[in-house]
């Protein structure tokens, strides 16, 4: 089993919030995989192009990270998850 970005606590409550395609756009890969790979960029620094390859291409998580940031996703995201499970924040 591998390390886990996000806790399967906060993936309940984030899951049923995904957005789903509209129209005849190709499915999506796994939410969570993709999100799991935005989690690792942001907790380690790296570049996009450095996401490792398990979490899927960084092209499309950084495409659907950008896509969320632009329509409002990350905001409903991050307002249902519990406060004591959010990460603190270095001054």
């Amino acid at each position: 089993m591998t390390r886990q970005e996000i806790s399967d606590e906060v993936w309940a409550v984030l899951e049923p919030l995904m957005p789903v395609p509209v129209g005849r756009s190709r499915p999506w890969t796994d939410h969570r995989l993709a999100v799991e790979g935005m989690a690792w960029k942001y907790r380690t620094g790296a570049p996009w192009r450095d996401v490792p390859e398990r979490f899927g291409k960084w092209n499309s998580i950084y495409k659907r990270f950008a896509r969320w940031a632009e329509d409002g996703t990350w905001e409903k995201l991050l307002a249902e998850v519990p406060s004591d499970q959010r990460p603190e924040r270095s001054a």
